[in-house]
């Protein structure tokens, strides 16, 4: 079917579009005209003065929909979340569990690799591989040291569906770490009380990325700047969460300017349970029955938002913090781009930030 989006703001990861149709050619992006130049076999759609963007990626989230991944790691609960999701304008999610016992890791590696879905690019474990001094909100006794021969049974087992692991660079073996990125396994350093001299080790060995920006790691302090600093310093990626709890928009802020294309967003959301992770709301965010931050509550295009509002960032370029990088991050830059003969993955909002839709793998998805 060929289809022409009109008035509409586009935004396509490089540049703004305005006064122009998007074209879209059995889901595949054709391009863009001027709206009396469309051709006349193309249906039109209006957008209603709609804002089209880059799909949006969230690399970190625990459920959604009311489900907790790790809770009902099954086919249906699978869908579930990800019909939730599609529907709050995400268009790709890497389920993601924290540190937990073995079975419940399997269990989901074998949901995710037996069941594709066009949202889920593959599967984030963060954990059990951290360090206890920084666990946070994860379960102390089923964190441990990575063992060679288990890592490679997960691996074996995954047949790639584990996209990215979060580990401390201090608790791995530098075997560990050269094994997953031999198998193309995105290493994120999280949960970690490492020194500056260990973290940048960790970078300068391979690992990509670091979880969750200033929550569950060493803190940035002027005679060992720890892990903060050597993300700072290095060439990395790092996630951080912007709801305005987990970090104050201010060290957002500054991180953004040092880091520019570097930093992305996260939700690091999750659901209310009485399972393993005791996950309770509050509001406007998730705690554990002792009060510890487990979660946010937050939706991705809710992040969109805050960076906006709350941390002065462009909204052509916080759209890139949601897409365009995480995108690049996992491999997958066409799915953070709109670009002519690329499949459309494409998020659409209007002035609220509320989602009215989005396109996936070329496929339109009602919000």
């Amino acid at each position: 079917m060929l289809t022409a989006l009109t008035h509409a703001v586009i935004y396509t990861g490089t540049e703004e579009i305005r006064g122009k149709a998007l074209l879209l050619d059995n889901g595949i992006v054709k391009g863009w005209t001027d709206e009396g130049n469309i051709p006349s076999d193309f249906h039109i759609i209006n957008q209603n003065g709609q804002y089209i963007a880059p799909g949006l990626l969230d690399l970190q989230i625990y459920g959604g929909g009311g489900q907790l991944f790790s809770d009902d790691p099954s086919s249906a609960a699978l869908r579930n979340i990800a019909d939730a999701l599609v529907k709050s304008g995400t268009t790709g999610f890497l389920p993601t569990l924290a540190t937990n016992e073995m079975a419940v890791f399997e269990k989901a590696i074998d949901t995710v690799r037996d069941n594709p879905h066009p949202a889920v690019p593959g599967l984030h474990l963060e954990g059990p591989y951290i360090n206890p001094v920084k666990r946070g909100a994860h379960i102390l006794s089923c964190i441990k040291m990575p063992e060679l021969k288990e890592v490679e049974a997960l691996l074996k087992r995954a047949q790639g569906v584990i996209k990215m692991i979060t580990l401390a660079p201090e608790m791995t073996e530098p075997a560990v770490i050269d094994l997953l990125l031999a198998n193309g396994v995105i290493i994120s350093a999280g949960h970690s009380n490492a020194t500056f001299t260990e973290a940048a080790a960790g970078f300068k060995r391979g690992i990509q990325t670091a979880t969750h920006l200033f929550n569950a790691m060493s803190p940035f302090h002027h005679r060992d700047t720890g892990l903060p600093g050597a993300v700072y310093q290095g060439d990395a990626y790092a996630s951080i969460i912007p709801d305005g709890i987990h970090v104050d928009y201010e060290a957002l802020s500054v991180s953004k300017k040092l880091m520019g294309e570097r930093l992305f967003i996260i939700t690091d959301a999750v659901e209310t349970s009485t399972g393993a992770y005791p996950h309770i709301f509050k509001g406007d965010r998730y705690t554990l029955t002792d009060g510890t931050l487990s979660g946010s509550a937050i939706k991705l295009l809710e992040g969109v938002r805050n960076l906006e509002t709350h941390a002065g960032i462009h909204r052509a370029e916080a759209l890139r913090m949601a897409s365009t990088y995480p995108a690049r991050l996992i491999g997958h830059p066409e799915r953070g781009l709109i670009t002519p003969g690329h499949p459309a993955y494409l998020t659409m909002f209007d002035e609220l930030f509320r989602p009215c839709g989005t396109y996936i793998n070329g496929r339109f998805f009602e919000a």
